[in-house]
């Protein structure tokens, strides 16, 4: 890294917007489109940012343009002054109803069963011109997927982070959160399996039986081996999925036995082919939260969002 200090003096800030573009997009073709200008300016605008940071901030790939180091350092400082840059100059109303508008949210394949279908259905209903991406989410901290950019929204369990100040509170951290929905982790399997019977899912059983193990963040054992091992037993996983959907596909078709959240099976329209008991041991309940950077506390669009979010779960509970 050069030692040289950044020549901020001569730094044309409309470089940051298009820094911000290529940041969320990876690619200069797709920024130059975003920002309706062509691939040359893009490419001569990177390179003026590139003299004024007095280093490289973009590695150019077969798959795009791959940010440094210390252009991710700096990509949640430029986009939260771009965005209070905009704040200051257009205070106007956010209309969701006005195309252009765009959120990432992140979250599990359970989670984006129960809300997706209904913030579509609604969307369309009210008019709504917004657009939506839901991305996987992929780690039970998600603080630096919402400090980068990655996300609008984390909506999921962080049993870890529930320490972080709700909305309201100004308490200085970089993440707030809001609490969504609890739900109950309950045994899935084939509903011919022969512990499906009508009788209670003993622990013998279950811990004799093999199983299947959802770990979509990547930890070397799930909250069912760690309740386990407080009892002093283990169970035997055959088979790790990514996601809850693959592995309800998974056990309708084997003997495996696995962990989902109580509302999901309704959601895999697998219902009549799987069967439900309740676990026979403590798990804690699963506190869904929706999560967002502080940055985005306030404006008018991102509490939109968050509102909507809310309405989403208010729904779902309702409706038989």
């Amino acid at each position: 890294m050069s030692s040289r200090p950044v020549n901020f003096r001569h730094l044309d800030l409309n470089l940051l917007r298009v820094f911000d573009v290529v940041m969320e997009e990876r690619n200069v073709t797709r920024a130059a489109q975003r920002l309706a200008i062509t691939q040359p300016a893009v490419s001569n605008a990177l390179r003026r940012l590139r003299e004024s940071a007095n280093e490289e901030l973009f590695i150019p790939s077969s798959s795009g343009m791959q940010p440094t180091p210390h252009a991710l350092a700096l990509w949640p400082v430029v986009r939260e002054a771009l965005m209070r840059l905009q704040q200051a100059f257009e205070p106007q109303p956010f209309d969701p109803a006005e195309p252009g508008h765009g959120f990432t949210l992140s979250m599990a394949d359970a989670t984006a069963a129960l809300l997706v279908p209904t913030l579509a259905q609604r969307f369309q209903r009210e008019g709504v011109k917004v657009g939506l991406r839901v991305v996987p989410l992929t780690t039970r901290d998600p603080r630096a997927l919402l400090e980068q950019g990655g996300a609008d929204l984390a909506i999921g369990f962080f049993p870890d982070l529930g320490s972080l100040p709700l909305g309201d509170d100004e308490a200085g951290s970089p993440v707030h959160r809001a609490p969504l929905y609890n739900s109950e982790y309950v045994c899935v399997m084939r509903r011919g399996h022969a512990l499906a019977g009508p009788e209670p899912l003993g622990l013998d059983a279950y811990c004799a039986a093999e199983h299947l193990r959802v770990s979509f963040a990547g930890r070397a054992r799930g909250f069912v081996d760690d309740a386990l091992a407080t009892l002093g037993r283990e169970r035997r996983v055959a088979l790790i999925v990514g996601n809850f959907f693959t592995g309800a596909l998974a056990v309708r078709q084997s003997d495996l036995l696995t962990v989902l959240p109580s509302g999901f099976v309704a959601a895999t329209g697998l219902a009549e082919d799987l069967a439900i008991r309740p676990l026979p041991f403590a798990l804690p309940s699963i506190a869904i939260s929706q999560l967002w950077h502080a940055r985005h506390e306030h404006d008018p669009a991102q509490r939109w969002l968050r509102e909507e979010v809310r309405r989403a779960v208010g729904e779902k509970s309702a409706s038989p």
